[in-house]
């Protein structure tokens, strides 16, 4: 902050810090999840925030993912008895409060200072899974220390395979009992925002940056309190961990594209409880999980994250829904923001929904506690969209929910 002072002058700073400070929506009045995202932008550097926000290349499938949910329209009945109404299902035997998983995200410990440990508590008091990334910050061991119930956990196979076995063994040690295994990262696809902020492993130090960080003096001093400095579940992959330069350099030559159904089937042999397979948009690639020893497909796009270009989740479900049929659960990401969009997506089928955005932006906003606050907002409003659909059960919600588009 000081060296921000000298260069930019402290009635600048401090005149930008008050007017970011009343342009953003306070506790009490939080509405939705697009509040929470206004709060965090305020609360986290840009270039941590925009790396939450981006898409890849030209972020077609970015926008398409959330334009493909809105366009679905839901049925409004009225004259039935919803006086009880049950969100309380299963996903993949393990029981939920509502048919929703935090989804795994990279770096989710930038956003905020230990995020990972306090996602994982958040959906642990509101009875959720958290499922938690490869690329976390804070290790498997970090967060296992700090909640009760078990969480699950996300793999990016790398080609060092004895290292791969090492994760689903300290995985299974932390007592998770779901592996999502990712099949869409072969090879990385380019956010255009993360290379112009600079964003690597190490960040390159800019002006910009330097500036970023002065500004939110909160969140910068919060770091200091961070487990870990990098990724948490790799500092024991090379010798020189503490080299995030060389630590970033291992990460990117472990990206496999040889991956394919076989590594799957090793997978399956290693690990003793149930797999979900994520990042299946092609009803040809589900088969081939399914049949490889998947308990559950999660129609994903990484958020729009990967091949720009490819279908929205909404437009990509229905295909994989008819080629999978009832041999396992389906589940659904991608654009995930309300109640309302959860509905829709169990319109369409799928048994539930990873969220990330929603409530990475509830974590850069206030911690825990928003984290637990964006949960509260979509399970409030899951809650009224049931009763003005005349839906009771989430378990039983029909096809015709939905106006014409169900597929």
């Amino acid at each position: 902050m000081k060296f921000a002072n000298r260069v930019f002058g402290s009635k600048a700073i401090e005149a930008v810090a008050t007017a970011r400070a009343t342009s953003v929506p306070q506790w009490d009045a939080i509405a939705n999840i697009e509040d929470l995202r206004a709060v965090a932008r305020s609360r986290v550097p840009r270039t941590f925030f925009e790396y939450v926000e981006a898409g890849s290349y030209d972020e077609l499938t970015l926008r398409a993912n959330r334009a493909a949910l809105g366009a679905l329209e839901l049925r409004q009945r009225v004259m039935v008895d919803v006086s009880s109404r049950v969100q309380a299902t299963t996903i993949v035997d393990q029981p939920v409060s509502m048919p929703v998983a935090l989804a795994p995200a990279g770096l989710t410990g930038a956003v905020h200072a230990n995020g990972e440990i306090y996602a994982a508590r958040a959906a642990e008091a509101f009875g959720v899974p958290f499922c938690l990334s490869t690329m976390s910050v804070c290790s498997i061991e970090d967060v296992a220390a700090a909640v009760v119930k078990p969480f699950w956990f996300q793999l990016y196979l790398m080609k060092d395979r004895g290292f791969s076995r090492s994760l689903i063994e300290r995985a299974h040690a932390a007592r998770c009992p779901v592996l999502v295994l990712t099949m869409d990262l072969h090879v990385e696809g380019r956010r255009t925002v993360d290379v112009h902020n600079g964003l690597g492993i190490p960040p390159r130090l800019t002006l910009a940056n330097i500036l970023d960080i002065a500004m939110h003096p909160r969140w910068a001093l919060g770091m200091l309190r961070s487990k870990e400095f990098t990724f948490g579940n790799l500092k024991d992959a090379i010798r020189n961990s503490g080299n995030l330069g060389a630590l970033s350099e291992w990460v990117k030559q472990q990206f496999d594209p040889s991956f394919d159904r076989h590594d799957l089937e090793w997978v399956r042999q290693l690990w003793p409880g149930k797999i979900i397979v994520k990042g299946i948009l092609d009803p040809q690639d589900a088969e081939l999980a399914v049949a490889a020893g998947a308990d559950a497909i999660l129609v994903s796009n990484h958020g729009g994250r990967q091949l720009d270009g490819a279908p929205s989740t909404v437009e990509a479900f229905p295909a994989v829904r008819d080629a999978v049929g009832e041999r396992a659960e389906l589940l659904l990401d991608s654009g995930i923001r309300s109640g309302l969009d959860l509905l829709k997506a169990l319109g369409l089928g799928a048994r539930g929904c990873f969220i990330g955005r929603a409530y990475l932006y509830g974590l850069g906003a206030w911690g825990e506690a928003g984290v637990h606050k964006a949960l509260s907002l979509i399970s409030e409003e899951l809650d009224a969209g049931m009763a003005l659909t005349g839906v009771t059960d989430v378990k039983m919600v029909p096809r015709d929910v939905l106006m014409g588009r169900a597929g």
